[in-house]
């Protein structure tokens, strides 16, 4: 493929003739490497639900750290990655980013057949898993260099919601894949309490053949953005600024409680509704799809105004899940929930449409992966905060009121600095944040 030498979205004689083209090619690329990303990064919040039952016998509070750990791992990762994209190239970082992905699946296949693992090898395997949590920042960086300012919302929601999309498809596959005995020739089945054999190996070995179909694509399909190469020391300069800071919490408050009730949605469907858990994937696929409609409808009414919608919404929905939590009605518990996971999703897509607005190009990719790499940060706290919950106070609420307390705050930020009448952000904040 012809290596591009040009490139400039907001020239529309060129976007019209050549830009969307290569635009569009490197978004549908991109789009099921970060699926397959996001279903590294968050296939514990299954796997950890069947260990016990095929003979693991791990407390309730080492399950929701399995599935917590990928999360503080892929939340760092996320920082290198961010400046990954500038410093050697989006295709370039693609290829790599996917084809590493291999190595915590191979080794979750190997190690869920013994249940004499011990706790120290999956909390590793967890931990690599993390690499998976790492490429959205790179992704959606390198995505924000391919399309114009009017267009970044929706190809950024697309992107990312799709992407997102990952953690509900390993939701949902696993359960069914786990019943077959597709990858029976690497190692047994195991048998759990009623006498049903399972194969838990394939939650991880079926994602290997598509990881290597990716990189593939990726290799041979994707682009780097000329003139997008930055030093990590001009990237960092996002640091400094001010707004960099405000939209992070923001985006804390909206992807980080997506992905943070994502990865402890299965194990809190267990624990209070066992009879319950094949309705895992939902909330994840709920939120997933909602994150193009944010980057859309900012795109036409603004991010601002979105994102406070969202906030006050999810407020309430953390409430709901209170009272129908405390009074043990599923179906409540399930709407409410699905309210908190569908404005997360719509707050996701909208809070990423906002940045591209404050920055400069060339500080917005960073400053979207820095916010990003902060918001996964969330994938650990929630499940760790559930867990302290149940632990201290036999009950998963509590965790509630703290996510109260902080989209008050991020209503709050996002008024004052984006929202109110009389707020204008002024051109420089565009060169000085």
């Amino acid at each position: 493929m012809a290596r591009l030498s040009y490139w400039n979205p907001e020239d529309e004689k060129f976007w019209n003739k050549e830009g969307k083209k290569h635009a569009n090619r490197n978004l549908w690329i991109s789009v099921p490497s970060l699926m397959l990303a996001f279903v590294v990064w968050q296939i514990w919040s299954v796997v950890a639900v069947r260990l016990n039952d095929i003979g693991f016998h791990f407390s309730e509070e080492q399950l929701f750290t399995l599935a917590a750990i990928p999360g503080l791992v892929g939340a760092t990762l996320r920082f290198v990655y961010t400046f990954a994209v500038g410093t050697i190239g989006g295709k370039n970082w693609t290829v790599i980013s996917t084809a590493i992905l291999a190595i915590p699946a191979i080794g979750i296949g190997f190690a869920v057949q013994n249940p004499e693992t011990p706790f120290s090898v999956m909390l590793l395997l967890a931990a690599l898993c993390g690499l998976g949590g790492g490429n959205f920042s790179s992704s959606s960086a390198n995505i924000s260099f391919f399309f114009p300012k009017k267009e970044k919302g929706t190809a950024l929601g697309i992107n990312g919601g799709l992407g997102n999309m990952g953690v509900s498809v390993v939701q949902f596959v696993t359960p069914l894949i786990i019943t077959s005995g597709t990858f029976a020739f690497i190692g047994g089945n195991q048998v759990i309490a009623n006498g049903q054999k399972i194969w838990l190996q394939n939650a991880a070995f079926i994602w290997v053949i598509p990881i290597a179909i990716l990189t593939i694509l990726a290799l041979f399909g994707m682009d780097n953005v000329p003139n997008a190469k930055q030093s990590v020391a001009d990237q960092f300069v996002i640091v400094k600024r001010k707004h960099t800071w405000i939209m992070t919490v923001l985006y804390v408050a909206t992807f980080g409680s997506f992905i943070g009730y994502s990865a402890a949605f299965p194990l809190l469907l267990k624990s209070q509704f066992p009879e319950h858990i094949s309705l895992a994937f939902l909330g994840a696929l709920v939120a997933a799809a909602a994150r193009p409609v944010g980057g859309w409808l900012s795109d036409k009414i603004g991010g601002a105004k979105i994102t406070a919608y969202v906030l006050v919404i999810m407020g309430i929905g953390a409430g709901g899940v209170i009272f129908f939590l405390s009074s043990k009605q599923f179906a409540g518990f399930l709407a409410a929930f699905l309210v908190l996971f569908l404005a997360s999703g719509v707050g996701s897509g909208s809070t990423f449409q906002m940045i591209p607005t404050i920055f400069i190009p060339k500080e917005a990719a960073p400053v979207i992966g820095f916010s990003a790499a902060f918001a996964a940060y969330g994938s650990f706290f929630i499940p760790k905060l559930f867990g302290w919950s149940v632990k201290a106070t036999g009950t998963p609420v509590t965790a509630f009121y703290f996510f109260i307390a902080f989209y008050f705050v991020s209503i709050l930020l996002n008024w004052f600095y984006y929202q109110r009448k009389t707020t204008v952000i002024p051109e420089n904040i565009k060169q000085a944040g």
